[in-house]
């Protein structure tokens, strides 16, 4: 699966802590292996964040994406309010 992170993605990926963005790292290499771990809780978004899924990094943050045919872009991460309460 080709992975493509949008700038916006990587902008706020490079305010994450290093921990965050270590985990990240380690529940993207889980979605690519068993995209239906329970670990993930993968789902699809509605409302104004609509097409896009997320998954879960940690207890707070999620990360927001596309999945098409065998590529999947990730277009924002952050906190569940930061993403959410917009």
């Amino acid at each position: 699966m080709r992975v493509i992170l949008h700038k916006h993605f990587e902008r706020q990926f490079k305010k994450l802590t290093v921990a965050t963005q270590s985990q990240f790292i380690q529940r993207l290499q889980l979605f690519l292996t068993d995209p239906k771990h329970p670990l993930l809780h993968v789902h699809a978004l509605t409302g104004n964040k609509f097409p896009y899924k997320s998954f879960n990094v940690n207890a707070d943050f999620r990360a927001l994406f596309i999945q098409e045919k065998s590529t999947i872009t990730f277009y924002e991460i952050g906190s569940h309010s930061e993403l959410y309460e917009k």
